[in-house]
């Protein structure tokens, strides 16, 4: 199977670390995050990479060239401007089989092959990897009735959503559903597979999963690497 790395993105979020670096090779431990996706995939079967680039592109090329050294066939689509989560996939030419695409900062223990399994079986056009996250408030919660009599208090309760986790299974056909160079957001494209009563299925994950988007996240990520990386990175075990 093919899978789509969206790496062009300028990860404005864990400045100013990205003044210099793309977020994909901000480093963890002896390597950057996006090798650990690579060698984690590799394992998985997947045996071609397309690496979605624009920030700092040619910084991404350099080190990871045509991936013989992962074992993996890597290319590249340039973007030239900003084109959302799934707009960068308009670009890409051979997408004619069921693909991966995933972020190029996410460090799970995800087997991706339990996901593309799930893919498969479940008829859907997209399906996206979700995982539990809590979210805690800082506040008393307050529920009131249409008097405004309050019928239940909460002191900083914690929340529980389903999120996406940055990893999605894709059919060809979902494509057709984006118009060629035009910014589109997952959201965008799963709000218009919805609206023509086309099937999106989810993939709920409870092993670990972070999204390298803050400077806490990053230091959270070296620290979960150095403590687990063998979890990470099963080939080293």
């Amino acid at each position: 199977m093919r899978a789509v790395i969206l790496a062009g993105g300028k990860g404005t979020r864990l400045a100013p670390y990205t003044a210099v670096l793309p977020k994909p090779l901000m480093p963890i431990g002896d390597m950057p995050i996006l090798e650990v996706v690579l060698r984690q995939l590799k394992v998985a079967g997947i045996t071609r990479v397309t690496m979605a680039v624009g920030y700092l592109a040619e910084l991404m090329r350099a080190f990871f060239g045509d991936g013989g050294r992962f074992g993996l066939c890597i290319d590249y689509s340039m973007e030239e401007e900003p084109l959302g989560t799934v707009g960068p996939l308009t670009l890409i030419d051979g997408l004619d089989e069921p693909f991966l695409v995933m972020n190029g900062d996410t460090l799970t223990t995800l087997d991706y092959r339990l996901l593309i399994e799930h893919h498969r079986a479940s008829g859907a056009l997209l399906t996206i990897g979700t995982h539990v996250r809590e979210v805690k408030i800082d506040f008393g919660v307050i529920e009131s009735g249409p008097t405004g009599l309050v019928t239940q208090y909460v002191e900083k309760p914690t929340l529980d959503y389903r999120v996406s986790m940055g990893i999605y299974v894709f059919q060809p056909e979902a494509l057709s559903y984006l118009r060629k160079g035009e910014r589109r957001d997952l959201p965008d494209l799963v709000k218009t597979l919805l609206g023509e009563n086309k099937p999106v299925s989810t993939y709920s994950f409870s092993g670990y999963w972070l999204d390298m988007g803050r400077p806490d996240d990053y230091a959270r990520a070296i620290e979960e690497f150095a403590a687990r990386r063998t979890e990470f990175i099963p080939e080293e075990a």
